[in-house]
């Protein structure tokens, strides 16, 4: 099968021809439809994330299920699927203790090492070396994966309006429904409106948020954010200081909940200040090793701040719910998608994404040909 090959950091993707094994027990083979184009597949091709090479990235896959291990059930050859980046071991003790979205298993096996759970790989070259795998390795004809990662898509969906869904939206409700708890009523700033600050604004708009303020510095993005639900926009490139307007917004009194969608110390900065006294700080967005940001201890105490990271919602949990609110019509992730590519053009989309030109998601049509 064909699939872009990460060799080196700030090198191209290279189109190769790899072989992958047929799934295991408890595994699930699946014909990639679409897959979307992700920050953290792009921090990891510039090296700004530690992964081995050679790897297949791509971690946001839609599909149609082309063969299931021994141990799969409710899954069938023909089935249309969405995937979750996070693939739950189920048997660690953070997936015991109902936290998958943090699994040990995953962040030691494929994470670390581009692995699966038993310590290979499923992909390899012609000659056998083995080609690691982020998540699934979706950047590919076909992608071998847990079963716990692949959910089954409602009739009517686009499986090309979902690819993002395993992760971008999942990001969002993870960090809006299990890190944040926003209520009927609560104010929200999301600093970042790209591929996971849409879904932010979109799901925020769903729980019932009253103010949905976005920032970035692009004027076409906060454009799409209003038009996905925020309620008032600032370009933080046009003032000089951010947080101030989020507050001028809220009247003076700042936001219950910031979330920081982008991973940098400025972005981190404007959520950190931006918050009302008792709120809380949400960070999201995935940074590069070593990156900081301040925080003033007397201020978190008399302000009562509360600051804390969000990987991820709980695949098993989350992804149901998500797709449902898909099928419903209530959550509208096509909404967010602005280019798609075919697998020829990978290049260009990270290039694009790399430019800051991607408004939401780009996604890539992978049976489909440039031309």
């Amino acid at each position: 099968m064909r699939a872009a090959v990460h060799t080196a950091p700030n090198e191209p993707l290279r189109l190769e021809n790899v072989e992958h094994a047929d799934p295991a027990d408890d595994e699930v083979l699946v014909e990639v439809t679409s897959c979307g184009a992700c920050h953290s597949d792009l921090h990891v091709n510039k090296g700004e994330l530690p992964f081995p090479t050679p790897a297949v990235l791509g971690h946001e896959v839609a599909g149609v299920v082309a063969g299931t291990g021994r141990a799969v059930s409710g899954l069938s050859p023909g089935d249309r699927v969405v995937t979750s980046f996070i693939m739950p071991c189920g048997r660690c003790a953070q997936c015991a203790a109902g936290n998958e979205e943090i699994c040990l298993e995953f962040f030691a096996h494929n994470r670390a090492k581009g692995q699966l759970y038993d310590g290979r790989s499923r992909l390899s070259f012609p000659d056998g070396t083995p080609v690691w795998m982020y998540s699934m390795g979706g950047l590919a004809e076909r992608v071998v994966t847990p079963a716990t990662s692949v959910y089954r898509v409602p009739e009517g969906v686009e499986l090309s309006d979902v690819a993002a869904v395993g992760c971008s939206t999942m990001t969002a409700y993870g960090a809006l429904r299990h890190a944040a708890d926003i209520r009927v009523g609560d104010t929200v700033a999301v600093i970042a409106a790209g591929g996971v600050g849409s879904a932010l604004i979109q799901l925020a708009r769903v729980f019932g948020a009253s103010e949905i303020i976005a920032v970035d510095i692009g004027t076409e993005k906060l454009d799409a954010a209003v038009r996905l639900g925020a309620t008032a926009t600032v370009n933080s490139a046009e003032v000089p200081d951010p947080a101030e307007a989020i507050r001028e917004h809220t009247r003076g009194r700042g936001v219950d909940v910031a979330f920081e969608a982008l991973g940098s110390t400025t972005t981190f900065e404007i959520a950190r200040d931006s918050v009302v006294e008792g709120g809380q700080v949400v960070v999201v967005g995935i940074a590069p090793p070593g990156s900081t940001g301040e925080l003033n201890l007397a201020t978190i105490a008399r302000r009562k701040l509360r600051v804390q990271g969000s990987y991820g919602a709980k695949p098993r949990r989350d992804m149901p719910v998500l797709l449902d609110l898909v099928a419903r019509g209530l959550l509208r992730p096509q909404d967010t998608v602005s280019r798609h590519y075919s697998l020829d053009e990978v290049n260009e989309a990270f290039g694009a994404l790399d430019r800051g030109e991607i408004r939401g998601r780009a996604v890539i049509d992978v049976a489909r040909h440039s031309g």
